[in-house]
């Protein structure tokens, strides 16, 4: 008899599974995470999966930032649009002049009666994605800060301390150029070089990047990150490309071989590289700290500025399937889910409760430094220098930077011909974001 009502109640449980799966609403979910950060990604879509039976998140990789928003908008025009789409952080103002298009976050929760606290968000992460009064635009996901690692094995080699990094660029320099005479191919290489030496050396020194609080303030702003202490930083930097003390590996992320390989002994770049280092290298033999700061310009440093992507809900969907897309962000910004993906990828946690979490599961003790990005997000109260940047055609200018501070490592520019020039030309950017969004 027990076996008979045990089969009964096991086929009506499968039987309300298959019904269940029939009627499930499928939620797309385009993102850029190529490699073990897609496997993560789609780890956490399935986690979500398992928790209901009304939805279906189905996550689908687009390919590099550019070429997913790209897709977005080319689908979005045509009718068939996903409902959610990974963008990352330099793609924010063009999707607030989207209107029409997107379906803001604190307005999609409130819609679907999903619980929703504000307060939960680590500080510089939820600003950077919210109105200047403070609602949340789009639900923030891999968002990282700019940090320094070095190979210990270098440094020993070199003489130095392997567990103890440089404070400031100067000490960076002659740290760097220790490195390469002791046989080190190359002393330091920069990530995401706009991001991290003119971006976030601006928040770093309390220094702005544009007019109007870097964007936040209007459209009606000007680049200003030709001043002298970045235009003495980019300077410095020209010459140690003469010995190796620099080696510029190339735009955004394809410097990375360089560092994961072994042949520099530094290198400034996203904290979501972390987990990629300790990889390649071995977690013992990486060290991580906070960027260094320039002791002329500041007396200690502000605090760092997000990169990353973030998630944006867009409309043209049925109403009722966005209560699946309100229920997985909710899921999405849990700390058990955020604590994951910070501990496997390195991408800073976007909730207290996760970084909280991830503490007291030992994580930082058993890898020093992987609580570095959040100790530089917090590290002061942002100010309007260093709560982020709003700009209009980012994408573009930081073509344009990129470009610039190229023909200084090349030796065709000196630094300050070449951000005068990047200013100049960004300028003439943001007067088409402005004409084309009054």
């Amino acid at each position: 008899m027990t076996r008979i009502l045990l089969s009964s109640v096991a086929a009506a449980a499968m039987f309300a599974s298959a019904s269940g799966a029939q009627a499930q609403t499928e939620i797309q979910w385009w993102h850029a995470m190529g490699g073990n950060l897609g496997e993560t990604v789609n780890e956490i879509a399935a986690g979500f999966n398992k928790t209901q039976t009304e939805y279906k998140v189905v996550p689908v990789y687009k390919g590099s930032y550019p070429e997913t928003l790209t897709a977005a908008i080319a689908a979005f025009r045509a009718k068939q649009g996903p409902h959610i789409v990974q963008v990352f952080e330099v793609g924010t103002a063009n999707m607030m002049a989207a209107k029409g298009a997107v379906y803001p976050i604190y307005q999609l929760m409130a819609d679907a009666k999903e619980p929703f606290d504000p307060k939960a968000f680590i500080g510089p992460v939820y600003g950077y994605y919210s109105t200047t009064d403070g609602k949340l635009l789009s639900m923030p996901f891999n968002s990282s800060t700019p940090v320094l690692s070095w190979n210990k094995e270098l440094l020993s080699k070199a003489g130095l301390d392997p567990n103890k990094g440089p404070t400031t660029w100067p000490e960076l320099g002659e740290m760097a150029k220790k490195a390469v005479a002791a046989g080190a191919k190359c002393g330091f290489t920069p990530q995401w070089q706009t991001w991290t030496l003119i971006e976030n050396y601006g928040a770093w020194h309390n220094l702005p990047y544009a007019t109007k609080q870097n964007g936040f303030g209007g459209t009606d702003i000007e680049l200003k990150f030709n001043d002298e202490p970045r235009i003495k930083l980019i300077q410095m930097m020209a010459g140690w490309t003469k010995d190796k003390t620099l080696v510029y590996g190339g735009r955004e992320n394809k410097s990375d071989p360089l560092f994961n390989g072994g042949d520099c002994a530094f290198r400034i770049g996203s904290s979501g590289s972390s987990a990629g280092a300790e990889k390649a290298l071995g977690a013992d033999k990486v060290g991580v700290g906070m960027m260094p700061y320039s002791p002329d310009v500041i007396a200690k440093p502000q605090n760092s500025i997000i990169g990353g992507a973030t998630l944006w809900v867009l409309q043209g969907r049925p109403k009722e399937e966005y209560k699946g897309v309100a229920k997985f962000m909710t899921f999405l910004a849990s700390a058990p889910v955020q604590a994951k993906w910070h501990q496997e990828t390195g991408y800073v946690p976007i909730t207290t409760a996760a970084a909280e979490l991830t503490e007291k599961e030992g994580f930082y003790k058993k890898f020093p430094g992987r609580d570095i990005a959040v100790k530089e997000l917090t590290l002061n109260p942002p100010t309007d220098n260093s709560k982020g940047l709003r700009i209009g055609n980012f994408v573009q200018i930081r073509d344009i930077v990129d470009e610039e501070l190229e023909s200084v490592w090349s030796g065709k520019k000196d630094a300050k011909t070449a951000l005068d020039e990047a200013v100049k030309r960004g300028n003439e950017l943001l007067r088409k974001f402005e004409a084309a969004n009054k």
